[in-house]
């Protein structure tokens, strides 16, 4: 789907492209992108790296258009709770493109606030930090979200150790590295952003501290989450191989008091004389010794602490 957008002042939807608007492609389909290659005049291999979805923060320059590809968070419903995407930005004078092939959170909710709070668009690079800045600040939306599920997992653990639990910790630990690996190759854009010495002019100096804020900001969160989930994940592990040396070791200590009346029947149950083969109460005074015996050995697993 292709919109066209424009405006100072928060953002109004047109119907065809114009000088200096915002053309939005989320899930583009094959009418986009001949009116993209044909019409506008987008190198198709700069379509092919933003189709896929592996595709790292880069800025890459051909025949005077710029492509610019940021990594931006994304909520799924999969096995994975929240992974990165890429999201293209693709400049050449008063054209700016953006292209995403998947639905998300950020954009329509962007242009929501801008019009909301009709925030000044100044040129093409104060829409593109401002971009910028709303990725970092979803990132920090979607941590918190993480550490939400985090603190719920830590609590059905305290209570019962399952695998369903770890698994989710260790869905979320995923989730994790694809925002460690994200926010460094877009720290890494944005260096190279600001390293543009043709266009800095263009440039608030005043929002780009501002990206650079929440991006630092966006991957200290992620460390210390990543951190805190680790040393969880390794006291977990820790917990579950104690509990099992409890349960082997009174496992191991049931079976030897349970082998001491096997032990003695067996003696006094074998086909050679013993003082008790004639006696009336040889048998009660088997059992008497085997009860004896067995709670003389339950006594002491005891008192070693072995049950």
């Amino acid at each position: 789907m292709m919109t066209f957008l424009t405006g100072n002042l928060g953002f109004t939807r047109v119907d065809k492209w114009e000088p200096n608007c915002w053309i939005n492609v989320v899930m583009p389909t094959e009418e986009d992108i001949r009116y993209l290659t044909r019409e506008v005049g987008i190198p198709e291999s700069f379509l092919q790296d933003i189709e896929d979805v592996d595709e790292r923060s880069r800025l890459e320059v051909e025949d005077d258009w710029m492509l610019m590809i940021l990594r931006i968070p994304h909520k799924v419903d999969d096995s994975i709770p929240f992974i990165t995407i890429p999201l293209g930005f693709i400049i050449k004078g008063d054209t700016f493109i953006t292209i995403c092939h998947h639905h998300t959170e950020m954009l329509p909710d962007f242009v929501q606030y801008a019009n909301r709070k009709n925030v000044r668009i100044s040129n093409t690079w104060d829409l593109l930090f401002r971009v910028f800045l709303s990725s970092s600040v979803w990132y920090l939306k979607y941590l918190k979200q993480i550490s939400a599920q985090m603190n719920r997992a830590e609590k059905e653990l305290e209570r019962s150790i399952r695998n369903e639990e770890l698994q989710r910790l260790l869905k979320i630990e995923k989730s994790l590295v694809f925002f460690i690996t994200s926010l460094q190759g877009n720290d890494n854009l944005l260096s190279r952003m600001k390293n543009l010495k043709v266009q800095r002019k263009f440039f608030d100096e005043d929002l780009v501290e501002d990206v650079e804020i929440e991006q630092r900001q966006a991957q200290d969160t992620v460390r210390i989450y990543s951190d805190i989930l680790s040393s969880t994940m390794d006291a977990y592990a820790s917990v579950i191989s104690n509990n099992l040396n409890i349960v082997m070791k009174r496992m191991t200590s049931v079976s030897i008091i349970l082998m001491l009346p096997t032990l003695i029947a067996s003696l006094y149950g074998m086909n050679v004389p013993n003082s008790l083969e004639t006696n009336a109460w040889g048998f009660a005074i088997v059992i008497v010794v085997s009860i004896l015996f067995s709670v003389v050995g339950y006594l002491f697993f005891k008192w070693r602490k072995w049950l």
